[in-house]
């Protein structure tokens, strides 16, 4: 079963930059779409990346385009999104998340079956 673990999360000033990392097990990611999402408190869960099985294609909301970066590892079975110029809405837990069978990703949570926990980002001055 595959199970994935985010991690990089924290506290930064606008301007600054994360990256943060989504570590799979259980299962080998390149056979995987992969989704980076986010949540922020009374608000809907936002598909803001998505990579396709072995990275063949991306796609980012406008919220986020030009400013994060989604890339894999597949020797380290794992998934990036480095992320520059954040802002204070960019605040939210983040969750990683992936589904097998598509041929492309969706920013759509409903197409996900395996979710990570989350990490909390949060930007402030």
């Amino acid at each position: 079963q595959l199970q994935l673990v985010e991690s990089g999360g924290g506290l930064v000033q606008p301007g600054g930059s994360l990256r943060l990392s989504c570590a799979a097990s259980g299962a080998t990611l390149d056979y995987y779409a992969i989704g980076w999402f986010r949540q922020a408190p009374g608000k809907e869960r936002e598909g803001i990346s998505c990579t396709s099985t072995s990275g063949g294609s991306t796609n980012y909301a406008d919220s986020v385009k030009g400013r994060f970066t989604i890339s894999r590892d597949s020797g380290k079975n794992t998934v990036y999104l480095q992320m520059n110029s954040l802002n204070p809405d960019d605040t939210a837990v983040y969750y990683c998340a992936a589904v097998s069978g598509v041929t492309n990703c969706p920013l759509f949570s409903r197409w996900y079956d395996y979710w990570g926990q989350g990490t909390q980002v949060t930007v402030s001055s």
